[in-house]
């Protein structure tokens, strides 16, 4: 499970990468959880303000507007570079987006365009307002641009995420133009090299909208894999299977690799056991092994279809 940074771990993440990091108030308690979930979280939204003045537009992103109120975020990124955190759990900056673009950020795949609005964002993603006034023309400092590069690898770093974790909020909900100025494709690739990577093109998503996944061969990957040396691949739909059960809150995200190891039967076992089925003992119901019902339920709910 991707479960959320400490309040203390968010902030000596970013101090670690080299960030100056301004701790607003009682930011660490700052939040909506009140409102709704907060995790599990899958990757860091890049956003601007459409404001100007640095302290305007961290008041701003703290307190919120009568409409919807603050936190706007949890961290506000200055034309100084400076990471002003202003809240702290669940924050109202992402709202609603695209499912699939929720799948390939957890699976960590190329970006499909974002054309529904279906998907609590404010539960799953980190989010940084930059202070910018959105129109094309207002410069972004070089101060700002390293400071958004290095605040969002110190979140991947510290989950064992890769740059393909961070999105702009225009790639993720429709009618977004966010951040402006400068392409989310180039700060992946300034957020590759810095976490060590080189900068290569992510592996682009399977043509079809909802993969289709055998249960044949997933029941055979999950009867044979963990018991095989190494981490073999034995079906590619294990990774469309294992993605769902992410999205879940069932399988941490760094495990997502196509092996149907223990850890994936383990998180099977859960979301049986969420479906009303007991017993963990082979033959049991809740015994990892996906079933017809148990895997054709998880991907109604997360986006792939089960045939034989």
């Amino acid at each position: 499970m991707a479960t959320p940074l400490t309040f203390t771990n968010f902030v000596d993440a970013m101090r670690d990468e080299g960030v100056t990091v301004k701790v607003v108030g009682d930011a660490a308690r700052h939040n909506r959880n009140k409102q709704g979930a907060w995790g599990p979280v899958h990757g860091v939204v890049i956003h601007h303000t459409v404001t100007k003045g640095s302290q305007r537009t961290v008041d701003i992103c703290r307190d919120g507007y009568s409409s919807l109120p603050g936190p706007l975020c949890h961290g506000v990124i200055t034309k100084d570079g400076t990471v002003h955190v202003v809240g702290y759990g669940r924050a109202n900056h992402a709202g609603l987006g695209d499912d699939d673009v929720l799948r390939a950020v957890i699976a960590e795949r190329d970006l499909p365009r974002d054309d529904e609005a279906n998907t609590d964002g404010n539960s799953r993603l980190y989010g940084f307002e930059c202070e910018n006034l959105g129109d094309g023309e207002d410069p972004w400092p070089a101060a700002q641009l390293e400071a958004i590069e290095k605040a969002a690898a110190a979140l991947c770093r510290a989950h064992g995420w890769s740059a393909a974790s961070v999105l702009g909020h225009l790639e993720w909900q429709p009618g977004k133009v966010d951040p402006r100025g400068f392409g989310m494709d180039g700060m992946r690739d300034r957020i590759a090299e810095r976490l060590g990577g080189k900068p290569t093109p992510r592996p682009q998503l399977p043509a079809p909208k909802r993969p289709k996944v055998s249960l044949k061969k997933l029941v055979a990957a999950a009867r044979s894999n963990p018991k095989a040396k190494g981490q073999p691949v034995t079906y590619s739909g294990v990774r469309t299977y294992e993605a769902a059960l992410v999205d879940e809150g069932l399988l941490a995200k760094q495990l997502l690799d196509g092996h149907f190891g223990t850890a994936t039967l383990t998180a099977t076992s859960e979301w049986q056991e969420r479906l009303g089925y007991r017993g963990r003992k082979p033959g049991e119901g809740a015994d990892g092994i996906p079933g017809r019902d148990s895997a054709t339920k998880l991907g109604r709910k997360h986006g792939f279809d089960l045939v034989d």
